[in-house]
């Protein structure tokens, strides 16, 4: 059984069940377009399996699949909806794209849905445990940054490494505070995943989920996904002010991409981070390569 089992309707379940077992597993997301057949993506490659070329998704469709994530009912999830994105059981994030209902500036919900991106949590036990000699030289991990292009695995990767400090594989153990917002870190099952010393904050704004483990759960180490806010940034300057190892994910393939964006800019000035790890895909497969914290001019 995959991740997305308990979060897809019996009609795209089927459609899945085409694949051999070894590809499904490595599936990373599903694309789902009205009017145009499912396709998958795989090893940062999108394709369409031969037997759903024959099949266009309908709005009914796409309807049904943010239905079945939301547990029936898009009520449920409607606060989700209006970040564009939702959180279903086991971390699976869908993503949203249509006709949005607006009024006075924000987005209230989705008059209708025409794309979904379904991206499935990885559990790839160990991806972080090659990297831990050239984070760690014998003082523990410091505060690291992990980077890429979307899609490449930055959260699979955070994950892992929050559970080999939790667990103290390769490296001293550490209690370890995971501000999870979106519930893709460690939300449900996937707590267990990030090992006996981790402590999971779900479903909290990430500024104010870092200051709540920083206060109330003395954490060693803090985690973090996707700093994209201003506010991010501050919390992680207060809790770097306070001795606290920070882990933290962005979306960047190099250092000119980082200063495109102020908010970047300001995290590279700010010298938080020691250690900054940068994800690329070379032949299909991802490389992982550590840097020094040392931010060229």
């Amino acid at each position: 059984m995959t991740p997305w089992d308990k979060v897809l309707p019996g009609f795209l379940r089927d459609m899945l069940a085409v694949l051999p077992p070894g590809e499904r597993e490595e599936v990373e997301e599903l694309r789902l377009r009205e009017g145009f057949p499912l396709s998958a993506l795989r090893a940062g490659e999108e394709v369409t399996h031969p037997a759903w070329r024959g099949r266009p998704l309908t709005q009914e469709d796409l309807r049904r699949v943010v239905e079945t994530a939301g547990g029936g009912s898009v009520h449920t999830i409607l606060d989700q909806l209006r970040g564009g994105y939702v959180t279903a059981p086991g971390g699976v994030r869908l993503g949203l794209c249509g006709e949005g209902a607006v009024r006075d500036g924000a987005l209230l919900s989705f008059r209708r849905i025409t794309s979904l991106a379904l991206r499935v949590p990885h559990r790839m036990e160990g991806i972080a445990r090659p990297l831990l000699p050239q984070l760690d030289r014998g003082e523990g991990v410091p505060s690291t940054l992990i980077l890429s292009p979307p899609g490449l695995g930055k959260t699979t990767l955070l994950r892992d490494l929050i559970r080999c400090l939790s667990s103290g594989e390769g490296t001293a153990p550490r209690r370890v505070g995971v501000a999870d917002e979106r519930g893709e870190l460690g939300a449900g099952a996937l707590r267990y995943a990030l090992g006996p010393r981790a402590d999971v904050l779900e479903n909290c704004p990430k500024a104010q989920a870092l200051m709540m483990l920083l206060r109330g759960m003395s954490p060693q180490v803090l985690a973090a996904d996707e700093i994209t806010a201003p506010e991010d940034l501050r919390a992680m300057e207060t809790a770097a002010g306070c001795g606290v190892t920070l882990l933290a994910t962005a979306h960047g393939g190099s250092w000119e991409e980082l200063r495109l964006r102020p908010l970047y800019r300001d995290l590279l000035a700010a010298g938080i981070f020691q250690k900054f790890v940068f994800i690329s895909l070379e032949g299909g497969r991802r490389v992982y390569t550590v840097r020094d914290g040392e931010v060229p001019p």
